[in-house]
């Protein structure tokens, strides 16, 4: 039997196969971790109230002033779109331009255009909801639920992701208005780690334990899996969404509902409708019990006997002789420290280091530690306070915080 070995050209070309297989293998299970497009920061998170889709078409000399009188513009629509929208359509009065500076905090850019002398664009304008509320007569605070992780989950081709890769429904919950919504929605960008903690798979996942270490590391209570089927029709043709409302560790169905379009372009408008009616699904539910945490999720540490039992020995001679009331001294008696988790907004990593020296200063804090960085988003940071949970509460709302509470988590803003 005669056997031929491949010629040298025919081995260098096979062993450049293997190592592209190698090398290129490797890179994208290193590309699955490391890299890859996704990653959305959420917007919206404050509590403020806004106007948007306000369309602006002006002139100017330059494109910055055009730009600048433009903005100006949609500050005066926005106040006049949100006035009519919480009196019932009634007229705005007259704010002069330095009185909407002092209460407007941001202009959302939706989409813009600028020329040499023109500026089109459709923009949204963000109000303080305090300095704001107090001219419109209504209350700078808002109920909202215990904080809750948001995983959004798509369905397409069978194939199911959550932050492995950029989509239409993600970006839909990180641009949703939750500053609009009774639900406090905690939403992570999809960056880093997130990835690997929070894929499709966890929506089947039972596991307590594992999700107290993941909804401790996001500040959040329980978890919410707001999920979408999409189908298409044909390529270029109606696209079909299906909806349905999950939360908890179980996996409990909510609700659900379908949302269609005519063609592949309005995926981005079929995922933003998609959301509000989700957001309203989650509202109905917490309005009727069904939203509510899990009870297995929170671990409260026992009471020891010796903190709560107070013998004879403990107590005041007077006490124990019978004395009155009256020949009673106030007994001063230590105040066991404990561990909060308290979300704040951090812009930027300054933002960081800022909350944890403020939370510092608060009376009864002994330590503040950030726990979990999110630059642009919210932050948790670990306090070791002197006292309950309602003395912690009584002490941010002293500093001058709002402050938001489910168990031994809080939520705290300006």
């Amino acid at each position: 039997m005669k056997v031929e070995f491949p010629s040298k050209k025919a081995r260098r070309w096979a062993l450049a196969a293997v190592l592209t297989l190698v090398i290129g293998g490797g890179g994208a299970v290193f590309a699955q971790v490391e890299a890859g497009d996704r990653g959305i920061a959420p917007v919206g998170n404050s509590s403020d109230l806004i106007a948007d889709n306000i369309t602006i078409d002006v002139l100017a000399d330059s494109p910055e002033a055009a730009r600048t009188k433009g903005w100006q513009e949609a500050q005066r629509r926005g106040w006049a779109a949100l006035y009519r929208q919480t009196h019932g359509g009634t007229a705005a009065p007259a704010l002069s331009d330095s009185v909407l500076d002092s209460i407007v905090t941001a202009i959302v850019i939706q989409q813009e255009q600028i020329g040499l002398g023109r500026y089109r664009a459709t923009l949204g304008v963000q109000f303080d909801r305090a300095r704001a509320g107090q001219i419109l007569g209504i209350s700078g605070r808002v109920l909202r639920s215990p904080p809750l992780l948001v995983v959004p989950i798509v369905y397409e081709n069978g194939v199911a992701q959550s932050f492995e890769r950029r989509s239409e429904w993600q970006r839909a919950w990180a641009q949703f208005r939750t500053a609009d919504s009774t639900i406090d929605y905690v939403r992570t960008g999809g960056f880093g780690a997130d990835t690997l903690l929070l894929n499709p798979g966890q929506q089947r996942r039972r596991s307590r334990g594992w999700w107290r270490d993941i909804l401790n590391q996001y500040g959040a209570s329980d978890v919410i899996f707001p999920t979408v089927r999409i189908e298409r029709s044909w390529p270029g043709g109606p696209v079909i969404g299906y909806f349905s409302a999950r939360s908890g560790p179980d996996n409990m169905l909510l609700g659900s509902f379908a949302l269609q379009v005519r063609s592949p372009a309005g995926l981005r408008r079929l995922m933003q409708d998609g959301a509000r009616r989700m957001d309203a699904l989650f509202t109905a539910a917490l309005a009727d019990g069904r939203l509510r945490t899990d009870p297995s999720l929170i671990i409260e540490a026992p009471v020891a006997a010796e903190e709560i039992e107070m013998t004879e020995e403990a107590l005041p001679e007077e006490a124990v002789e019978g004395a009155t009331p009256t020949d009673q001294s106030p007994v001063a008696t230590p105040q066991a420290s404990g561990d909060f988790s308290i979300q704040i907004e951090t812009p930027d990593s300054l933002g960081v280091i800022a909350a944890e020296n403020a939370l510092r200063s608060v009376g009864g804090v002994e330590s503040a530690n950030a726990s979990s960085i999110a630059v642009g988003g919210v932050s948790v940071i670990r306090v070791r306070f002197r006292g309950s949970a309602a003395d912690l509460r009584a002490a941010l709302s002293s500093a001058g915080y709002r402050v938001a509470q489910s168990g031994n988590n809080f939520r705290i803003s300006r």
